[in-house]
């Protein structure tokens, strides 16, 4: 039963622009810390709560031992995932039949470690439970969170973010340069107006600029990124327009909160038709997204060659367009909590139909089209044919240009990001005709659902590590598209169908709990007959099982055989009866699970069978056999299945193949052939990440140490694979056979060293992280273990050498550090950083960060040019 998670990086969101002072709040944000073990950022939108609480992290991360872990919580909407998303984030994979909330708590009991959860202000609740239960039951526990309102909790201690100080436009400015604000612009300024500066000239202007803007960074942001086509003074007149059309003539300034929202209409009256239809449609998306997305969701027109049948997903058509308000009406303002679908919130204009007529256009729009839309103009497509993909990757260079769009780097390439007060703007925008929320949201859907059936369709092959990695970064994503499905009436059957497709990610990415939870709504919202019923089902099964629920996941399994079997389904009938035979392996049923396996892998191949699962029914077969002594059965069921994976450039599937060998060669008493395929075996579950597949290959190492007499190298091993196992499921799913084994090696090394010497050694193999440990263990046998490894050349002709400082910054990438990180960390540039990574990319022939982390993992040995990259890796 196999499980792996992608290489995580929860560690502090790298900075992409300068960071102004807030030394004051810095200050006494660590003090708080130091005193207080639950610390809540308070204050609007826009203020800086996430800046300031990184900045904070990073300046007391040495406090704890454990680690500082970040939880992004804008992009997740269900209350039930807060758990699990915390969990992630502290890179824990919990497999046991406890509640999420309960096995958290568990598992970090004994850490020392700060947990910053950010934007929590829209799971208030969620989040609160989280912390107080992470507060009642550890002591070394600390958290940071970042809301607009308190958790409410009384152990909270609160940091209240305010605007940046400005000074008074029309007093002194001699020292204006001290004030945060005035900096902050200038620094943004200078970013699309090179060479741009405070002086005499501009001072007051700017001043006065940031006191219109109440000192909000993110609308302060917003401005200064138009000095690309305005000067300070045009920007201040334009702004001053705009405020004193809000206040219909008031001098009463607006409050704070309108003062943002002000901002962001503005900024949003000075796009193009498109970037605002853009902006709209985009708001539906949760988290980060690339291009292809953002084409996806955005488009009224397919992508050039796309021959799929036109759906209802939004794909034929325009959409109507929304006429400009009257200016007499104050369109930023907050809409009424409920408004008549079709209505322009608080437009003193009569309702428009729910829907207008496709292709229909308002009188604006029927002249040439301006360069940028009128103030308050809701324009949710261009008129005409609609936007085409070009379209919509014009709209995002312009959104990005405007830092509405924020850009980093992501697997695959670039990816983008919406700030929640702009989403939620969007949003508004977005709603403001009946019906194009609906229609954004299932072209999102539609576009995850394809998607993930390429994912699926293409796992058994080379490209695993990248999808893992492709499956994190859309997480959001794939969130906001099934809870779509299983909200909106009619839907179920695609949420369903989704749910199930994304098996292999829910199974073999370390998100078992996860799946669990969607499996569950989808088969109770879908409970119709169907072939998506059948493969939730086993799913479902599998994941049960997975989380030590043995009867659960047989009665799901049960039930998903018995219904594909009445549809006439032979390859869901097939996934089924795998689910079946694995609960019986460990359930410790080792005749019946023998039996049951070598009837399914004695039949053949199932058309439209998924050959990962075929591939699994050897490897559990192989697995029966071994443990119940048929060693050299055992061995050519192995070697056949290891050519159905190299046939494919397959990994996961072929680490595992490669564990049960060693298994094999173990039981024939071939110790050093066992080793070595177990060593292999290693290598590619760290290529993948697999965090399951290392604790069980762990334990076998050690196995095969006491085996051959290295006793307190067994008991090292045995510590660093109960470290693992302690972040997945210490009671190893409860199963007597992998219990039996990691029992008899203690037993075998404890008699060996005596116990006061085997428990050094164990804490020892504890106190190693999972790097050190593999390194310790992938060199060859007899050498010494190094004290610092350095990261070798992918080849053994001597002609590829990194640089000392490659070598720094391939092992800071392993560690997980984003580029800004591996900056501080070695005090260079940013940009220096960012060289050196794509030259080592270059130089090793890879294409992402990761396959640098796991060739620097794989290397840690005394000779490592004469170790090749492991077969099947990219």
């Amino acid at each position: 039963m196999g499980g792996s998670a992608p290489r995580q990086d929860h560690h502090l969101p790298a900075e992409t622009t300068s960071f102004v002072d807030r030394r004051g709040e810095l200050t006494q944000g660590r003090e708080l810390l130091a005193r207080a073990r639950l610390v809540t950022l308070t204050g609007p939108g826009g203020v800086g709560k996430t800046r300031l609480a990184a900045r904070i992290a990073a300046r007391v991360r040495r406090a704890f031992p454990d680690g500082v872990r970040y939880v992004h919580l804008s992009g997740l909407h269900d209350p039930a995932l807060v758990p699990l998303a915390a969990a992630d984030a502290l890179g824990l994979h919990d497999r046991s039949a406890q509640p999420p909330l309960d096995a958290l708590v568990d598992q970090v009991r004994d850490r020392r470690l700060l947990l910053v959860v950010d934007n929590c202000e829209h799971l208030t609740d969620a989040c609160a439970r989280l912390a107080a239960a992470l507060l009642h039951g550890t002591e070394g526990v600390r958290i940071l969170a970042t809301s607009r309102h308190r958790l409410g909790l009384t152990e909270e201690h609160l940091l209240e973010v305010r605007p940046l100080p400005v000074p008074d436009p029309d007093g002194d400015l001699s020292a204006a340069e001290g004030y945060p604000a005035l900096t902050l612009f200038a620094d943004r300024a200078a970013a699309v107006v090179p060479g741009f500066r405070l002086t005499p000239a501009n001072r007051a202007s700017v001043a006065r600029l940031c006191h219109r803007l109440d000192g909000l960074p993110l609308a302060i942001e917003l401005a200064a990124v138009r000095m690309r086509v305005l000067d300070v003074d045009q920007l201040l007149d334009r702004l001053d327009d705009r405020y004193r059309f809000l206040t219909t003539g008031s001098p009463v300034a607006l409050p704070r909160h309108q003062t943002l929202r002000a901002a962001v209409a503005w900024s949003h009256d000075l796009c193009t038709l498109p970037e605002q239809t853009v902006w709209a449609r985009l708001s539906v998306l949760a988290g980060t997204f690339d291009l292809e997305t953002a084409e996806a969701v955005c488009a009224d027109v397919p992508p050039e060659g796309d021959t799929r049948p036109v759906t209802d997903s939004g794909w034929r058509g325009p959409h109507p367009v929304l006429p400009a308000p009257r200016r007499d009406a104050p369109a930023a303002l907050p809409p009424p909590a409920t408004a008549p679908a079709g209505t322009v919130e608080a437009s003193g204009a009569p309702p428009r139909p729910a829907t207008a007529p496709a292709g229909t256009v308002d009188a604006s729009a029927a002249q040439p089209r301006p360069a940028a839309a009128p103030a308050g103009t809701v324009a949710l497509v261009s008129s005409g044919p609609g936007l085409c993909t070009d379209d919509v990757l014009e709209a995002v260079a312009g959104l990005v240009d405007k830092s509405v769009l924020g850009r980093e780097p992501g697997p695959g390439g670039a990816r983008y990001r919406l700030l929640d007060t702009l989403r939620q703007y969007g949003l508004e925008q977005l709603r403001r005709v009946a019906g194009q929320e609906e229609a954004a949201r299932r072209r999102q859907r539609d576009w995850m659902a394809r998607r993930a059936e390429t994912y699926e369709r293409d796992w058994f092959g080379p490209g695993q590590p990248e999808t893992v990695a492709r499956l994190r970064a859309d997480r959001d994503n794939l969130r906001a598209a099934l809870d779509y499905s299983l909200s909106a009436p009619g839907e179920a059957l695609a949420g369903l169908r989704l749910a199930g497709t994304l098996w292999f990610h829910w199974h073999a990415c370390g998100a078992s709990r996860e799946g669990l939870y969607w499996l569950d709504r989808a088969l109770t919202a879908a409970p119709g007959p169907t072939r998506e019923r059948a493969r939730g089902l086993w799913v479902a099964g599998l994941l049960a099982a997975a989380n030590r629920d043995f009867p659960r996941g047989h009665r799901h399994a049960t039930e998903a055989l018995a219904l594909a079997r009445t549809l006439g389904d032979d390859a869901e009938a097939a996934h089924a009866e795998y689910v079946i035979g694995v609960i019986r392996l460990f359930g410790d049923d080792l005749p019946g699970a023998l039996r049951h396996f070598e009837t399914t892998v004695a039949r053949g191949p199932v058309p439209g069978r998924h050959l990962s699962l075929a591939g699994l029914d050897q490897v559990e077969l192989a697995c029966a056999l071994a443990y119940l002594g048929e060693a050299e059965r055992a061995v050519e069921v192995c070697e056949e299945a290891l050519r159905l994976c190299e046939r494919h450039g397959e990994q996961w599937v072929r680490s595992y193949v490669l564990r049960i060998l060693a298994l094999a060669h173990t039981v024939r008493g071939d110790l050093p052939r066992a080793e070595r395929h177990a060593r292999e075996a290693l290598r590619l579950k760290l290529a993948v990440h697999d965090v399951i597949g290392i604790a069980l290959t762990l334990d076998l190492l050690a196995s095969i140490a006491a085996a051959r007499g290295s006793h307190e190298q067994a008991a090292v091993l045995l510590g660093g694979a109960d470290r693992v196992w302690a972040d997945i499921d210490t009671g190893r799913w409860g199963s007597h056979t992998l219990n039996s084994v990691r029992r008899d090696t203690e037993e075998r090394a404890g008699r060996a060293l005596g116990p006061e010497a085997f428990e050094r050694a164990h804490l020892r193999g504890r106190a190693l992280t999972l790097a050190e440990l593999a390194g310790r263990e992938l060199q060859e046998p007899g050498r010494p273990h190094p004290a610092e490894p350095a990261a070798p050349p992918p080849h053994d002709d001597g002609t590829v050498r990194l640089t000392r400082r490659e070598t720094e910054v391939a092992q800071l990438v392993a560690e997980g550090l984003a580029n800004q990180q591996i900056a501080d960390r070695l005090v260079i540039a940013r940009r220096t950083a960012e060289g050196h990574v794509e030259r080592i990319l270059g130089k090793l022939g890879f294409s992402n960060r990761s396959q640098i982390a796991a060739w620097v993992t794989a290397r840690r040995c005394p000779n490592p040019a004469r170790i090749h990259p492991p077969e099947g890796t990219t």
